[in-house]
């Protein structure tokens, strides 16, 4: 989707980048336009290689607080993660403040797989035999398996450290989390089912639930299907889990919200099966509280971001008319939970 804050970089530009990054220059360059907030190429280097090249925003540009120095929080996932035994594309180089570029960049291998977004209805047959039958239900169970691994990885803080928004514990990162969100909405106006401090009195009365999180875990926060990539050379798997740089330091619970977007999170779903092949996972009453919290987060997270990118009324329209009927729902829920 176009935004505001993606860069406009000439071939020369990035031919130049490319030459400093990576010693070699750039034969062919295409821009990729699914993300949302940072500019993306797809280039071909002159020595036959592919990469993917990301470059944040000028750093002069306002954007939400949590999205300071995002890209550096997905250079440091790409390696937690590999580490970890989780498919990602390999980080080939990083710039942070960049002279020349006036900010930061990362290059990254560039995957041969599909976006499971992306694959067409014309697909092969038996590809998409796979995808619509219990192939889907492998998938979502590999998928599973693959967010428990990265969700194993334990750092030392709540929160984004890379903007400055944490906590001693998660209650309170969370909390100063959803309050910088808040805050941005006084600067970047934006209509809300509820006043500002009307949202925070609700998250903050279910936010006891919070205090049986006491280890930061690495979380995604953005696995939908359009950054998972699939490998459809054989059987249907996946190939890669893609754009790190909304992750931060809290609950794995808050892992599920994206992969079920706008809808719930059902004991039958085979994402919980697969995550639960690797570690335990109870959906008790105060866990449903949390996932609430994370959703309400969420959901807030793609209203007020229009603010600073800007998005074409056509295509935002449409989210924002679910995202505020999904976040009215979440607060009424939370509202009328019992105390945790």
């Amino acid at each position: 989707m176009d935004s505001r804050t993606k860069r406009r970089l000439s071939p020369a530009e990035l031919d130049d980048l490319a030459r400093r990054a990576l010693g070699v220059g750039v034969a062919a360059a295409a821009e990729l336009t699914d993300g949302y907030a940072n500019a993306v190429w797809r280039l071909t280097l002159d020595d036959g290689r592919g990469v993917v090249l990301k470059v944040a925003p000028p750093p002069e540009l306002e954007q939400l607080s949590y999205e300071r120095h995002l890209l550096r929080m997905e250079a440091a996932v790409c390696e937690l993660a590999a580490a970890a035994g989780v498919p990602v594309a390999a980080l080939v180089a990083a710039g942070f403040d960049d002279p020349v570029l006036g900010g930061d960049y990362l290059v990254l291998h560039a995957l041969d797989g599909v976006s499971w977004n992306d694959v067409p209805p014309s697909s092969d047959p038996l590809v998409r035999g796979l995808l619509d039958g219990g192939g889907h239900d492998a998938l979502r169970r590999e998928l599973g398996r693959h967010l428990a691994r990265l969700n194993a990885v334990t750092g030392e803080v709540f929160g984004y450290p890379h903007a400055g928004i944490t906590g001693a514990t998660w209650r309170e990162a969370y909390l100063a989390m959803m309050g910088a969100l808040l805050a941005d909405t006084r600067r970047y106006p934006t209509p809300l089912p509820l006043p500002a401090a009307e949202i925070a009195a609700v998250v903050a009365g279910a936010a006891p639930a919070l205090e049986e999180v006491t280890t930061p875990h690495l979380v995604h926060f953005d696995v939908w299907a359009g950054n998972v990539f699939l490998d459809l050379t054989g059987r249907p798997r996946i190939q890669a889990i893609i754009d790190h740089e909304r992750a931060f330091w809290g609950d794995p619970l808050a892992e599920f919200v994206t992969p079920t977007l706008f809808d719930e999170l059902d004991e039958d779903d085979p994402l919980l099966a697969g995550y639960r092949e690797v570690t335990p996972l109870d959906l008790t009453p105060r866990a449903r509280v949390r996932l609430d919290l994370y959703r309400a987060y969420l959901y807030l997270i793609l209203l007020v971001e229009n603010g600073p990118r800007q998005y074409p009324e056509d295509e935002y329209a449409h989210i924002r008319g679910l995202a505020t009927e999904s976040l009215t729902h979440v607060l009424r829920r939370l509202a009328g939970s019992p105390p945790a």
